[in-house]
């Protein structure tokens, strides 16, 4: 690497690399076990209540919109294969630093409030298992619910810091168990649909309670099912640990989400097909009640309420693992190259383990879980996976843009998204983050509080970082960045 100028010199010295672990194998398991996750257990129900039997429809347009993102991402990510993902292209489309924190701040907070809002409902599912398994007399109060939560936090953190490829391993063994778990909803939908217990005339019936037209029913659907669709952006900040990632990254990511659709495309239409809308509609208490239903009552002589919670467990705790890891992944990247407080880069000489960005980022879960449960108004887990949504869909409408930005500088990828695909992703996802989708006012607000504490958090990186050396805080070596962080 050639001589660095006085000025950009790295006074902290370099860390240890990043190992690369992942192939394609391990990283379709990746994509696969984040965007199935805790989401598809939350919003079916949710969804059916808002369109009827046409629930798989707006899982159908949230997965084109997820898709037409995703292209772009690969462009992105194939031709800058490094760490920082979002805050990366934003940065060298636009040039502002200001714009290109508060992307990275917004990437960050959706995976931690992800994450803790799903240790959260773990943990309730944990007690509902033990309850109805006869094992505890009753479901204890939110104290031990959140001590429960934050120790389930405390655990993953544990897993970080082993390094990414026990982190790697343990998320094969959650994403298999919760593909298990939604084969067996499939499997006793259909069975309940050739045995005469099911409708599948069903999902052609749209029904909105609130009397609104298909396509208003549908976008609001849609932005809820979205929820249920991310995930694949994480992957992007896990490049620096896999191997040739840019001849793997685009086949696995379309073939991820792929997967991805299928299942969640069958799951309801059998969903539908046993459950009437308006029973679905009802079903409105813990996280993967709906498909707990379904299975319930096409198969009424199997014991599967006993065991259904404990795989709705390990559903939302791959979710919470894939985002903890995606967000101290970004504050590594992030931190060497000063857009973060370097302190924040540190690596394990032994585990390779950002272990700085892994207890920073379980300090903030940590506090988002006790916040979250000692509120009284029981939406409010709902409202902060709706933030998340939101968050990523701002985000991903700023990295359509880039994308389109950055075809400028003739820089050769490996990939590059059909014509104007950014650009119709870009409107997709602007569409879907406005007012019209029916989304609750606190969804803003909660969105509005976390770029206000983004703003505070970017004014005290850059009084960190004028103490460190005479310039201002933003990326050290935009064209050396991969150099830089080995």
């Amino acid at each position: 690497m050639s001589a660095t100028a006085p000025d950009t010199q790295d006074v902290h010295g370099r860390e240890p690399e990043l190992r690369r672990v992942m192939g394609p194998k391990l990283l379709l398991l990746f994509i696969v076990g984040d965007i199935l996750g805790a989401g598809v257990y939350a919003v079916t129900g949710q969804m059916a209540g808002i369109v009827g039997g046409v629930v798989w429809l707006p899982f159908l347009v949230a997965f084109a919109v997820a898709t037409l993102t995703a292209l772009s991402y690969l462009e992105l990510v194939t031709k800058y294969p490094q760490a920082a993902g979002a805050a990366l292209y934003t940065h060298k489309a636009f040039g502002i630093h200001f714009v290109t924190f508060l992307v990275a701040f917004a990437v960050i907070c959706s995976g931690i409030t992800s994450a803790s809002t799903s240790a959260n409902v773990l943990s309730q599912n944990l007690f509902g298992g033990l309850e109805v398994n006869g094992w505890i007399d009753e479901i204890p109060g939110n104290g031990v619910i959140t001590i429960v939560a934050m120790a389930f936090m405390i655990l993953l953190a544990l897993i970080n810091l082993r390094g990414v490829g026990e982190s790697v391993k343990f998320n094969v063994v959650l994403t298999l168990v919760e593909v298990a778990a939604l084969t067996i909803v499939m499997g006793v939908g259909f069975y309940a649909i050739v045995a005469g217990d099911g409708d599948v005339s069903r999902i052609t019936v749209f029904e909105s309670p609130e009397g609104k037209g298909m396509f208003l029913a549908v976008t609001a659907a849609t932005s809820v099912a979205f929820f249920a669709m991310v995930g694949f952006e994480d992957s992007v900040n896990m490049v620096e640990e896999t191997r040739e990632p840019e001849r793997i990254f685009p086949r696995t990511m379309l073939t991820g989400l792929g997967i991805a659709v299928i299942i969640y495309m069958l799951v309801a239409v059998a969903v539908v097909a046993v459950l009437t809308p308006g029973e679905l509609a009802e079903i409105n208490e813990a996280e993967g009640r709906a498909l707990l239903e379904v299975v319930s009552a096409g198969a009424p002589d199997f014991p599967i309420d006993k065991v259904f919670p404990f795989l709705a467990c390990f559903a939302v705790a791959n979710t919470s693992l894939i985002n903890m890891m995606m967000a101290s992944r970004l504050l590594y990247g992030l931190a060497n190259q000063d857009v973060l407080p370097r302190s924040l880069g540190k690596v394990s000489p032994n585990s390779r383990a950002p272990y700085v960005g892994i207890l920073f980022s379980t300090l903030l879960a940590l506090g988002l879980i006790y916040y979250v449960a000692n509120r009284s108004d029981s939406d409010i887990v709902l409202n902060l996976s709706s933030t998340t949504a939101l968050l990523l869909l701002c985000v991903f409408a700023v990295v359509n843009i880039a994308c389109l930005v950055l075809r400028r500088d003739r820089r050769e990828g490996f990939f590059r998204s059909p014509g104007p695909t950014p650009a119709i992703a870009a409107v997709a996802c602007l569409f879907l983050v406005g007012p019209w989708v029916d989304r609750d006012t606190i969804v803003y607000q909660i969105a509005g509080g976390l770029l206000v504490i983004g703003i505070v958090l970017w004014v005290l990186t850059w009084m960190t970082n004028r103490g460190v050396r005479a310039k201002k805080t933003g990326f050290r070596d935009i064209e050396h960045m991969e150099d830089d962080v080995r």
